[in-house]
Parts: structure tokens; C-alpha cells; sequence
């Protein structure tokens, strides 16, 4: 079977990790931290805003199952991309959006549909804020990160 990888930040990474777990042809997940300059940040060394990296999750998927440009569809749906650095309550560099490609192809798609999405008005005249940017080295966050929102029991519906 052949598998690819993608890298999504959109606010808090348990959200988010939560929805995409639950996607057919979606292999595995995990949570952690990437765009920065700091080699293996903490969880509170990334809180701190200081690192420069983004929480994130990364998607180990079957594009013979989804493709990439689905995964892209729903990154859209997960999240408000037209908040600069925060989701929600979350507030800072740490909780931007950001589409990190692995593939000039990614970076293409990623690319296309960030322009659909803008022109669509979902989202109103609000400018899209997400980031497209290639991948840089990802450090898996914390073991009590990981499928945060499982191990308490909740769920994310899409």
C-alpha cells in the first residue's frame, strides 16, 4: 500500500487531530509542533509563543482511500481560517493556520483551494489568514497529547 503525509495547523491540535482520525482511508495521526527554529520544543516552550512553531497534526493517509485534496476540503471545515493566529479562546502564533506541504503537487492544491475558498465568501469578505508553507521538521507533542480527546471520552463531529 502506498501512504502519504500531510500537515495541517489549525488552532489547538486536539480538535483537529480529532477530526481528521475519523476520516476512511486516514491511517494514523499525531499531534505536535512544526514551522519553528526551536529542535524539540516542549509544550510549554511552544505556549510560550517564543519557538515560532505551530500545533499541528500530521496524517499518515491511503490516497487510494482519500485524496489530498479531500484532506484540504476538510482542513477548511475544521476551523475559522480567516483568524490570524487563534482559534476560539486560543490566542497566538502557536494556534495559526497553516497548510504545511510535503509535495510541490500539495503546494499546488493547497494553493488552488485556498483561492476557491476566498472566492467562494464562506467566509464573507474576511481574508483567508492560512499559510501555505513547506514542511519543516515535525516533533511529536507529549504523550498525553496524543488522541487527547479520545482518551477523555469526546468526541469531534465533522
Amino acid at each position: 500500500m502506498t501512504t502519504e503525509l500531510a500537515t495541517f495547523a489549525a488552532g489547538c491540535f486536539w480538535g483537529i487531530e480529532a477530526a481528521f482520525s475519523k476520516v476512511k482511508g486516514i491511517l494514523s495521526t499525531r499531534v505536535g509542533y512544526t514551522g519553528g527554529k526551536t529542535v524539540n520544543p516542549s509544550y510549554e516552550e511552544v505556549s510560550s509563543g517564543r519557538t515560532g512553531h505551530a500545533e499541528a497534526v500530521e496524517v499518515v493517509f491511503d490516497p487510494s482511500v482519500i485524496s489530498y485534496r479531500e484532506l484540504v476540503g476538510i482542513f477548511w471545515t475544521v476551523h475559522d481560517p480567516t483568524q490570524l493566529n487563534r482559534q476560539g479562546p486560543d490566542i497566538g502564533t502557536n494556534y495559526r493556520s497553516a497548510i504545511f506541504y510535503h509535495t510541490p503537487e500539495q503546494k499546488s492544491i493547497a494553493e488552488e483551494s485556498k483561492k476557491k475558498v476566498q472566492e467562494s465568501r464562506r467566509f464573507g469578505s474576511r481574508t483567508i489568514a492560512t499559510e501555505i508553507v513547506p514542511a519543516k521538521e515535525f516533533y511529536a507533542a507529549e504523550e498525553y497529547h496524543q488522541k487527547f480527546f479520545e482518551k477523555q471520552g469526546r468526541t469531534c463531529h465533522l
